[in-house]
């Protein structure tokens, strides 16, 4: 029986006789045009923001009241009484985690829990004990679990979360933030043109031809979910249950059609430099991970998603700078931060690289404190969190970890400050973040390495 009824043919509808195909995970919910309802109080969102292979930390820390001459991140100046630098935060849990650094930084970094064992990754023969006897992440990430709950409190957006990569290009443990559950990551979507067309394919459509898609869509769903009722009686225990959570899946999609959400003033189209077909060339990287920025800031105008991510390429990238970074004369990024300490030519081009994400991370925040939301601007209402799998490159080390948060999350977070939390384990920075959300917890993954919410964050 379970030939008949796989994962994806079940979603789309086809063990029903073939009257009716669906496809469940890209349905689209469409959206009212900008004329309509407007919220009256902003949302909150939460973004994530990658990048890979640590930093230097001797140099990672600014003095706040100096950030606009920082050797590093002058570039986030215009923003400081927005942001948090975060000092003394341990990724604790990769400790009693199987894996090498770059997987259990990867894979622990936003699900606060233990890599389970496999052999998904080996080359050749896979033996236990060996770094490479691993399979996925072991829990759900902090940003699926945040949209899980507030779409469990009535929060139905088009998209329950939006997350865009740039040049990830693989599929294994080292290139995957994102989890939905224990041994199920979340691919980022890495196409700029799709995206777009997913996105905002809609927005200026005729609200009367809307209206007609919509119903269709919607009948297509109740037919789907009647066959799905009738077809459930005739299952044994264990295949009912399996069922039944597609069923729960398609009835959520059916609610998120009913789902206007609250467009903002600022949302429209957005007027996207495409590299097209060319995304994954690394020569377009900087243009791949600019439209993709403007993609995400024009969703959240929308209010499409309240939660999304930025994953630039992957842990152990080895992305080459120089053709964009003059200064850079030729290594790739993951080769240069394998140099030792002491290195001045290495360590001149580890700056200029981690400078030129500063340049796009503050890029980021310009576009969203650009929009005015009334009350505050869209980065007053969220928080965007730049994390990253290690803490210095050349160790491996997945101590003190830069984390920098932006936004206040509508006043959550007290700004403008350099916190040094001593050794603290960044779970308890992932249970922050699911209160500033409105989502109560008081831990998160192992519990652990989670006891509590970060001391002296919030405002």
């Amino acid at each position: 029986m379970s030939k008949l009824i796989p994962r994806r043919a079940a979603l789309r509808g086809t063990i029903f006789g073939g009257a009716v195909a669906i496809g469940l995970p890209w349905l689209e919910a469409m959206m009212p045009r900008r004329a309509e309802a407007q919220p009256t109080v902003a949302p909150k969102r939460i973004l994530f923001w990658f990048s890979a292979n640590g930093t230097l930390p001797e140099i990672w820390t600014p003095n706040m009241a100096d950030l606009d001459n920082h050797v590093l991140h002058a570039a986030l100046g215009p923003y400081k009484d927005k942001l948090l630098f975060l000092d003394g935060v341990d990724q604790k849990v990769a400790n009693v985690s199987i894996g090498d650094g770059h997987q259990t930084g990867m894979a622990c970094l936003l699900t606060n829990a233990e890599i389970l064992p496999g052999t998904l990754f080996c080359e050749g023969s896979c033996d236990a004990g060996m770094e490479q006897y691993v399979g996925w992440g072991g829990g759900i990430s902090v940003d699926q679990f945040i949209a899980n709950e507030l779409e469990s409190q009535g929060v139905l957006s088009k998209f329950k979360s939006l997350d865009l990569g740039v040049q990830v290009k693989s599929s294994t443990i080292w290139s995957r933030l994102c989890y939905s559950g224990p041994d199920d990551p979340k691919p980022p979507r890495e196409d700029p043109d799709q995206s777009f067309a997913d996105l905002f394919g809609d927005l200026d459509q005729d609200p009367f031809e809307l209206e007609l898609i919509r119903r269709k869509r919607k009948s297509v769903l109740d037919a789907v979910i009647a066959d799905y009722k009738d077809f459930n009686k005739r299952l044994g225990m264990e295949d009912r249950q399996r069922l039944e959570k597609h069923l729960t899946s398609i009835e959520a999609v059916e609610k998120r059609l009913d789902a206007t959400g609250g467009v903002g003033a600022a949302c429209e189209q957005p007027n996207i430099t495409s590299p097209g077909g060319a995304y994954q060339d690394e020569s377009n990287y900087p243009v791949t991970g600019r439209a993709q920025m403007e993609l995400l800031v024009m969703a959240l105008a929308c209010d499409l998603t309240r939660v999304g991510s930025i994953q630039w390429s992957r842990s152990v990238s080895n992305v080459n700078f120089g053709p964009w970074v003059p200064q850079i004369l030729g290594e790739g990024h993951h080769s240069l931060s394998h140099y030792g300490d002491g290195d001045p030519s290495a360590e001149a081009d580890i700056l200029e690289i981690n400078k030129w994400y500063t340049q796009q991370f503050a890029d980021l925040l310009g576009m969203m404190d650009a929009i005015d939301e009334g009350n505050g601007t869209m980065l007053d209402n969220s928080v965007v969190v730049w994390v990253n799998e290690l803490g210095k490159g050349n160790s491996h080390t997945r101590n003190d970890i830069p984390f920098i948060l932006a936004g206040g999350c509508q006043g959550y977070f007290q700004t403008g400050r350099a916190l040094d939390f001593g050794g603290e384990p960044h779970g308890r920075l992932l249970v922050s973040l699911c209160n500033a959300m409105g989502v109560e917890v008081s831990t998160f993954g192992v519990g652990q390495y989670s006891q509590g919410p970060l001391p002296n964050l919030t405002g």
